[in-house]
């Protein structure tokens, strides 16, 4: 299922739970079920809202979402709140522009438990850079097996201009 804008508002106390299924799971065991489904889906409302906001979601054959991606095309300005200052730090301003501004973002990826190893999260990243030919995400420094997968798939690290952080921006290949 491809979704863009307020449309994805309409699952999005089943997104919120498989969300949190997966983002409380490790290597994220520290985060708080209650305060992470809280803090999502008051995220989810805003984020519908953004330009350019867009989401794929694949189900089981029971039904259940299976995994989801959302992102946007990210806007000018650059941002500072969130992570968004670790990156500025990290890559520059110059790198910035060049390669984040007006680019998709992949927010959030996330495949269930009952769905990994299926090819799913490769499937996800296609649909979104099929549709949206330059893109960019944001991987936590913890996330061995994420940061191994993206860097299989050909997607690359702009080069470190600052500060290491718990933060690594990907950008397609």
């Amino acid at each position: 299922m491809y979704t863009h804008g307020r449309g994805i508002l309409e699952i999005a106390d089943e997104l919120t739970t498989a969300y949190v299924e997966v983002f409380t799971a490790p290597p994220f065991e520290h985060r708080d079920p209650e305060e992470t489904r809280t803090a999502f889906r008051k995220r989810l409302d805003g984020d519908a809202e953004r330009d350019g906001f867009q989401a794929w979601i694949e189900r089981s054959d029971d039904g259940r979402i299976a995994g989801f991606l959302t992102g946007w095309t990210t806007p000018a300005p650059f941002r500072t709140d969130r992570s968004y200052g670790s990156v500025l730090d990290r890559i520059g301003a110059e790198q910035v522009d060049e390669l984040l501004i007006g680019a998709f973002e992949v927010d959030e990826l996330g495949v269930l438990a009952h769905a990994r190893g299926t090819g799913l999260a490769r499937r996800l990243l296609e649909a979104a850079t099929q549709a949206n030919t330059r893109a960019w995400l944001l991987a936590w420094n913890q996330n061995h097996y994420a940061i191994a997968f993206y860097r299989h798939l050909g997607w690359r690290e702009p080069e470190v201009r600052g500060p290491e952080t718990d933060i690594l921006v990907f950008v397609t290949p």
